[in-house]
């Protein structure tokens, strides 16, 4: 009965989660990693990224945020915030994060995590149920394995919104079910939308590879209609198209990004590629492809298991050789990467290929439990990957015991589940399900300490950043001036964690425009232009509205900063910059305040800078000056401009040790002189602007009448400014527009693509439902002509339409 049906699903689904989140969290404790231990999870962009994007989600859920959905006013001095919401905040988990305590955020985060592994689990359970009956417990188990492959608990663990990806495989091998039926024409749609919604970048890798499950399954029916496909392809596009109010956005947010790395696809050798479908090995370059040996050995099993029609089983053993083969091949391999090898892992797309194994593993399962002979010959493959994998470095001490021992356990339970149901069953569930949650623990623990080996890491949030978060809490004067979380940095988006409305910024869409900007006053950046450091300078604090930051363990004020808004006089021409951020920084100002010596020497009472984009290593002001250190290394790395402090003695040069020191230029900040051009620049500000209004997406300031010149805004000119309705100005890359008499100025930002999205989601919306209506009226009149009310798909599958609706 239909109840019954969807309670064993439901249980199944269940035990799948369970078993998922139960062997991640006991490797975790194995590992002794946050939370369960002291040693650190927060690698790479887990804390560079996904940890302070979803604090800042908590803060705008709860009200605290400066900005909105539109504009982010704390990172890169004002930035896109959709794009990066898309990106990195569009799963529908996300918002979980407001119910913790916002000093709790990275256990959120975790449990997070953790809550889309095991959905990704009870989806995949979901969906093998739906491909064909068999026992629930071994459904769950597979479905478990399916949660917990080697790219889940390696890869996509430290990068949360890849496992999105996971949950969105299984979901369309759903909608592609119901496209085969003809059944839920609007459901479908719905579901294409929430997983390219949730993260596009995997979504799209997993729709391909929900097409291919599709196909195969049409092939092996005889039912490779055209009909069927158009609905498909259909069913993608309106999709795709209900979420393209945030797909344009983040599309073209990353157009307009600043250029990452081009890189060059390499395949990693067939003896790694084999490795990595083996327990515990790791590599941040090649496929982490474990599943299990239970997994493994079903799946190996299906090409010699007799109960299966022998098509089927050569075709679902060739198919998944084939997408193994792709994910090797350049010009496939640029296809499941949407044509650009990605600057890092090349081999995101490695879940789909563990899906394909769970689905073959089920088939040879579900057709009837394996014999000596089936088992035998899965046993055979599996061993042939172990050789195989014999030559690669990344098998390890652990890799082979656990191997076998899997490969007894899985044997056994397998065996035991052959003799008969009753005490024999509950063996093998024990055996298969103990096998994979002992493996992938172990592989789990494996990974969280190779991870903190060969990835940056980060400090867990703890007493210190309390106290530093407090103190710029206390000090913010927003939007009056701006306070700077400061160096050093603990993560690349430390404003977003910490508070202030400072210039540092990680994402894949950090603006162009930013980038170049920043520096050309003196900026410095890692990752190759896209993670901005925060630039400690008294001229771009006083051109940005800096009135406090973070310096030497303590918030500190800033001299006299400028207002958010300023009107420079008429006539005034845009800065053009060229190589110095001196000369830069006072064509902004519209001031002399450097002087540029040729022997490196500054004159007494002035403070120096240095400028060594380039240069790794030390630098100090004299024999007893302080020191400093600088992280250049272009252009990967680019040190910032850099104070070595005041010159006190005549003649004293700085003494610079390490490398990339060639080209390096000192500059002398006369600080009476910069505190007179921005008393000039406040007085000018305070006769031409009556008031300012900061909101969530923009500026708008009153002014005398009469009031001629440019009015700048302290934001970079990114794409999607306008100034009283019309595109802004640039003023030496900041948003600026000219005046001639107005009494106001508003400026707003609406990020490029979102009405043009808006408008496609509403026709998406609009054609889903006049199909559905279409769809609903044609099923009416061919049942009112026949009385048989299956579909073709149903048929063929031998199951009734009740029976059909309670598997999903």
């Amino acid at each position: 009965m239909p109840d019954q049906t969807r309670r064993i699903v439901g249980r199944a689904a269940a035990l799948a989660a369970f078993l998922t989140a139960f062997a991640v969290c006991a490797g975790d404790a194995v590992a002794r990693t946050f939370p369960f231990g002291p040693e650190r999870r927060g690698v790479n962009d887990l804390s560079n990224q996904f940890v302070p994007y979803h604090a800042h989600l908590w803060d705008l859920l709860h009200g605290k945020a400066e900005g909105g959905l539109l504009l982010n006013w704390q990172s890169g001095w004002g930035t896109s915030f959709l794009p990066d919401l898309g990106t990195y905040l569009g799963s529908p988990f996300a918002p979980l994060v407001a119910l913790f305590p916002r000093a709790d955020i990275e256990y959120a985060v975790y449990v997070v995590t953790i809550l889309k592994m095991a959905a990704a689990a009870a989806a995949m359970t979901v969906a093998l149920l739906r491909l064909r009956p068999g026992p629930w417990w071994a459904a769950a188990v597979l479905g478990a394995s399916y949660g917990l492959c080697g790219w889940a608990v390696m890869e996509a663990t430290y990068n949360p919104m890849w496992l999105d990806g996971l949950i969105a495989f299984p979901l369309l091998c759903l909608v592609g079910d119901w496209v085969r039926e003809g059944r839920r024409p609007l459901l479908g749609p719905a579901v294409v939308a929430v997983c390219w919604v949730a993260n596009f970048y995997t979504a799209y890798m997993a729709t391909i590879g929900a097409a291919l499950v599709l196909l195969v399954r049409l092939l092996l029916a005889n039912e490779l209609r055209i009909r069927v496909l158009v609905r498909a392809v259909v069913t993608v596009l309106l999709g795709i198209g209900l979420a393209a109010p945030l797909l344009m956005p983040v599309f073209l947010g990353s157009t307009r990004a600043y250029p990452g790395v081009t890189r060059q696809f390499q395949p990693v050798d067939w003896t790694d590629f084999l490795a990595r479908l083996l327990p515990a090995t790791y590599s941040f370059s090649s496929p982490a492809a474990f599943l299990g040996t239970g997994t493994l050995l079903l799946a190996g099993a299906l090409p010699f298991h007799r109960k299966v029609p022998r098509r089927e089983r050569l075709v679902w053993a060739g198919f998944a050789v084939a997408v193994a083969v792709s994910m090797q091949w350049g010009p496939t391999h640029l296809v499941w990467h949407v044509f650009a090898t990605p600057n890092g892992s090349p081999y995101r797309q490695t879940f789909v290929l563990c899906g394909v194994l769970v689905l073959a593993a089920w088939l040879a399962l579900s057709h009837g439990w394996p014999g000596r002979r089936e088992l035998l010959g899965g046993a055979g493959v599996v061993a042939a990957v172990a050789v195989g994998a014999t030559a690669s470095e990344l098998v390890t001490g652990w890799t082979y015991p656990l191997l076998a021992a899997g490969l007894a356990a899985a044997g056994g339970a397998l065996w035991s589940a052959a003799r008969g149901r009753g005490r024999y069953a509950v063996v093998a569930a024990v055996l298969l399900a103990g096998s994979l949650v002992g493996q992938a623990a172990a592989t789990t623990a494996y990974a969280d300490r190779e991870r903190l080996s060969r990835l940056d890491d980060y400090p867990a949030w703890g007493a210190e950043q309390d106290r530093r978060t407090a103190a710029l809490a206390e000090a913010d004067g927003w939007p009056e001036y701006r306070t700077d979380s400061g160096r050093p940095q603990i993560t690349g988006n430390e404003p977003l964690l910490l508070g202030g409305q400072g210039v540092a910024y990680y994402s894949s869409h950090t603006p162009e425009v930013l980038t170049r900007t920043l520096a050309a006053l003196g900026g410095g950046w890692t990752s190759r232009g896209r993670n901005l450091q925060s630039l400690d300078n008294p001229v771009t604090d006083a051109l940005f509205g800096v009135g406090a930051r973070w310096r030497d363990d303590r918030v500190v004020r800033t001299e006299q900063a400028l207002p958010l808004v300023t009107v420079r006089a008429e006539g005034a021409d845009a800065p053009r910059y060229g190589a110095s951020p001196f000369r830069n920084q006072e064509m902004l100002l519209g001031a002399s305040v450097y002087t540029l010596p040729a022997d490196g020497v500054c004159p007494v009472g002035s403070e120096v800078f240095l400028w060594a984009p380039d240069m790794r290593g030390t630098a100090r002001l004299g024999p007893g000056g302080r020191t400093v250190r600088l992280a250049g290394g272009m252009p990967k790395w680019r040190a910032a401009l850099t104070s070595l402090g005041p010159q006190g003695t005549a003649g004293t040069k700085p003494v610079l040790k390490g490398n990339g020191t060639r080209g390096h230029q000192v500059g002398c900040l006369d600080r009476e002189r910069l505190r007179t051009a921005v008393d000039a620049l406040r007085a000018r500000a305070a006769a031409s602007i009556t008031s300012v209004q900061v909101t969530d997406s923009g500026i708008r300031a009153e002014l005398p009448p009469g009031t001629k010149g440019t009015v700048v805004l302290a934001s970079p000119r990114i794409a999607g400014w306008t100034c009283d309705d019309r595109p802004a100005d640039s003023y030496g890359g900041l948003v600026a527009t000219r005046i001639d008499g107005r009494t106001s100025v508003t400026c707003d930002f609406h990020p490029p693509g979102l009405r043009a999205g808006l408008a496609a989601g509403t026709a998406a919306l609009i054609l889903s439902a006049a199909l559905t209506a279409w769809e609903r009226r044609t099923r009416h009149r061919r049942r009112a002509g026949t009385p048989d009310p299956l579909t073709d798909g149903a048929r063929e599958r031998g199951v009734t339409r009740e029976s059909a609706d309670a598997l999903t």
